[in-house]
């Protein structure tokens, strides 16, 4: 069973356990005491301790929840709970919480420096690069949570090992600080000690600029107060960005007020960090804006009462919170990675919910700020727990004046769920059929990541991929009309090895119904083999030539032009527009001769044999749909364009996602996908669809019984988030993945083919030529590059593509024209390969 555990008080975290009740009945359990849990020594991870819930509150569907008793004890896939330091529960959970092998959203001592201003301030300045008040600061100790030599733009740390005796070196830095170029513009300063004993406490006090000595001595104060690896700070007050009042404009006196602005960031798919939640804080000036001080209110709403008038200034500003909190919490988790399972409390222990704000949750809390009479987002403070209240306070003030529901309980469960499902896959031993060739690369990466135990069955015993995995069965399974048989020799290779695989899948298209058949016989969980072979084979569904006498009648029933295609074809390799019946006889003639087993053409099922087939041409734009789909429920769909092909060849020329299409046509797609896999019988696993859309709605060209090949697994991770290949293991093991309910694109890609034909010359050239200057720019993160092929594959007209090359951007439309820039300063947009033409569509 997968098990999200939330240890201590349910205020914060109810509508994510309501939420994740709904999502997995059953999966989120709340434990309210420390007699409901224990520790035991975990049997996978040697020092760390399991935790297991013999009771606890359980969440269903429909906001059902039920205190149970469980027999055997529930083990925890996933740990979080109030960490915050000094609240009632901290002592237990922070206990039961430590040293856990299962992944822990939080713990003590990441809370600990979270509410640490000092060391979330030196992250946010130096790692993040973002905008902080120019800050003074006077360490007692080693400061062990901070660098030796911590250097920030706007940060000075002063280290003390005894403030007694320490007047003239505290007068001497506050002299320089109060003087300095950074306090120009600013007339007042805050003292105040910081650490987590602090938090919440109050303890400051504001002076002018211009009283040195009082300010002197109000940290010479503060710093008999500390214990070791506290500090005292004194920091610039910021005052709130002040803006001409919008009319109608009250001839009353205007107050000066403060806006604080608190962001909730989550670790999302793929350790990306995903911005949740916004609330504003609007107080008086003198005072700080505190957490449950005030009402929260929305971000849009605020720049407005500010005087932040037009729209597009607006969500300009939105935009940059975006990435000015995204870039926070990236930084905290790449400094937390750093240190060590001591210091993090557990070798398991991450921060996944953060907040730049003052509330009891994960965030980060901006000021609206006047810097160089620009308005400027500074970055306060983070906390990881005070802004989930905030945010969820927020969303419940929403909904009781008719505001729909918010993203953010949604968010925080695929999250949480999410990583106890990441959890769940450790370990498992997966039979992998066919290691494929460089293009699924990404799959020995990625088991390591997640930590599968890969079993592969592979007909080369010279692969690259045998040091990479657990076992390596070399077998030759290329003759694939023979595969019961193969299927046999294979399950009888895993009993002699004494394997007991979890699950068992293939991800090269040749390999898909041989893995059907050993998961049959092996008892496990897959695709009926039935199934496969009918999506497998083409002319299930269209029109099926064996022989030339078959094409006569075949144009009797197909009307010309036509398609012509390899029965077990993939890749687009051999596929044709033809016009007449002499033009099929022709290119009937060629494929025969020149395509006859696996070994002229690795790859592209002619181990199946060399028939051909002809379907109808049908006219419109080509499109991609990758589908999840468990127990016959469409758990997740992406579409993606193609697009044009140079005919009369049809290999795929060029890419964007997400889809250009207008919603009401991906539904489209989507519901003929699905719909076309499940009359097959697929009604378990991960496929790809590709279907073309004209003025009479989808129309199916072939069915992937597998994940989808060349960049799609890539892209949808890059622009979603999820994993196509893990949903596909959790699919195998018989567990739903967790999808994001509504994917929003993170981005927006556009691609194009390489050929080796006509790229060959600007790819390589002296020092690598342009393939050296595209990985540079990968390496900068500016392009994505997905080799599929060491060599060029395949000659003259049965030629592959070796490369996709993409460019991202916020619009489609830039997307498009960095990828087009790109092409043409490389030299592969050429007049014999248009890119310009093959990015056309995408409109």
């Amino acid at each position: 069973d997968m098990t999200v555990c939330i240890l201590g008080s349910p205020i914060s975290f109810l509508p994510v356990l309501l939420e994740g009740g709904t999502r997995c009945p059953g999966a989120m359990v709340l434990c309210l005491s420390p007699a409901w849990a224990s520790r035991v020594p975990s049997e996978t991870s040697p020092g760390a301790w399991s935790l297991l819930l013999s009771r606890g509150v359980s969440f269903e569907a429909g906001g059902h929840s039920a205190l149970e008793t469980f027999v055997p004890p529930r083990r925890a896939n996933y740990v979080t709970g109030t960490f915050t330091a000094g609240s009632p529960e901290g002592g237990w959970v922070g206990e039961l919480a430590r040293d856990l092998d299962c992944p822990t959203g939080g713990s003590v001592p990441l809370a600990r420096r979270l509410e640490d201003p000092l060391v979330t301030r030196w992250v946010l300045a130096a790692r993040a690069g973002l905008p902080v008040p120019p800050t003074l600061a006077f360490v007692l100790g080693p400061g062990g949570n901070l660098p030796v030599d911590p250097v920030a733009p706007g940060v000075r740390v002063v280290r003390l090992e005894d403030p007694q005796g320490q007047e003239s070196l505290v007068q001497e830095e506050v002299g320089a600080f109060l003087g300095g170029t950074a306090m120009e513009p600013y007339s007042q300063v805050v003292v105040r000690p910081a650490g987590w004993r602090w938090r919440g406490t109050g303890a400051r006090s504001t002076h002018g600029k211009e009283e040195g000595v009082a300010v002197a001595q109000a940290v010479g104060a503060r710093l008999c107060g500390l214990r070791e690896e506290e500090s005292v700070l004194l920091e610039a007050l910021m005052p709130t960005a002040r803006l001409p009042v919008p009319p109608p404009r009250s001839p009353a006196l205007r107050l000066p007020m403060a806006l604080r602005i608190c962001t909730l960031v989550c670790r999302s798919w793929g350790d990306r960090p995903q911005l949740c939640q916004v609330a504003c804080g609007v107080g008086r000036a003198e005072a700080p804006v505190r957490h449950g001080a005030a009402l929260p209110q929305g971000l849009d709403s605020s720049l407005q009462q500010w005087g932040v008038v037009a729209p597009g200034q607006r969500q300009a500003l939105a935009t940059r919170l975006r990435g000015a909190a995204e870039a926070a919490m990236a930084a905290i988790l790449a400094a937390e990675a750093e240190l060590s399972p001591q210091q993090r409390g557990g070798a398991r222990a991450r921060t996944d919910l953060l907040t730049v704000s003052s509330s009891p949750s994960p965030g980060v809390d901006f000021l609206l700020a006047c810097v160089d009479d620009a308005l400027e987002l500074v970055a306060l403070s983070t906390n990881s727990q005070r802004c989930l209240e905030t945010c969820l306070l927020a969303e419940a003030m929403g909904r009781a004046v008719g505001e729909p529901p918010g993203d953010l309980p949604r968010l925080l469960a695929e999250a949480l769920l999410h990583r106890a499902q990441c959890h769940l896959v450790e370990g498992k031993d997966i039979l992998l059929i066919g290691a494929g060739g460089v293009s699924k690369s990404f799959v020995w990466e990625a088991a390591r990541d997640y930590g599968l135990r890969i079993h592969l069955v592979e007909s080369d015993p010279e692969h690259f991929a045998a040091g990479l995995v657990q076992t390596f069965l070399p077998y030759d399974s290329r003759e694939h009309r023979r595969d019961e048989e193969h299927a046999e020799r294979v399950t009888e290779l895993v009993r002699a090895r004494g394997l007991r695989p979890h699950a068992c899948l293939s991800y090269w298209d040749d390999c898909v119904v041989l893995a059907a058949l050993v998961c049959q016989r092996l008892g496990l969980r897959g695709s009926p083999p039935a199934a496969i072979r009918v999506a497998k084979q083409k002319s299930r569904t269209h029109q099926h030539l064996q022989r030339h006498g078959d094409v006569d009648r075949a144009a009797g029933a197909v009307p010309f032009p036509a398609v012509a295609k390899l029965e077990f074809g993939a890749g687009g390799v051999g596929v044709r527009l033809v016009e007449s019946a002499g033009q099929c006889h022709e290119h009937a003639a060629r494929l025969w001769r020149d395509l006859r087993d696996d070994a002229d053409h690795p790859g592209i099922g002619l181990g199946w044999g060399n028939a051909m087939l002809l379907m109808e041409y049908v006219p419109g734009t080509e499109h991609d749909v990758d589908l999840v789909v468990f127990e016959g429920r469409l758990l997740g769909a992406w579409v993606s364009d193609n697009g044009p092909t140079r005919l009369p060849a049809f290999l795929e020329t060029a890419a964007c996602l997400p889809s250009c299409l207008p919603a009401d046509r991906q539904a489209q797609l989507v519901r003929a996908a699905l719909q076309c896999c499940l009359a097959c019988g697929l009604r378990d696993g991960v496929f790809n669809v590709e279907l073309k859309l004209g003025p009479g709605g989808p129309r199916l060209l072939e069915i992937n019984p597998r994940m989808g090949g060349f960049y799609l697994r890539d892209w949808i991770q890059e622009v979603y988030g999820p994993d196509l290949l893990l949903a596909a293991v959790l699919v195998a093991l018989g567990l739903p993945p967790v999808l994001p309910a509504r994917p929003a694109p993170r981005a927006q890609l556009a691609g194009v083919m390489c050929l080796g034909s006509e790229h060959g010359a600007a790819l390589g050239g002296g020092g690598g030529g342009g393939l050296a200057a595209l990985r540079e720019l990968q390496s900068r993160g500016l392009v994505r590059l997905n080799r599929l092929f060491e060599e060029s594959g395949g000659a003259g007209e049965y030629e592959e593509p070796c490369l996709s090359v993409a460019c991202g951007g916020a619009t489609r439309g830039e997307a498009c024209l960095r990828l087009l820039g790109l092409c043409q300063a490389l030299g592969i947009d050429s007049p014999r390969y248009p890119v310009e033409h093959f990015l056309s569509h995408f409109k």
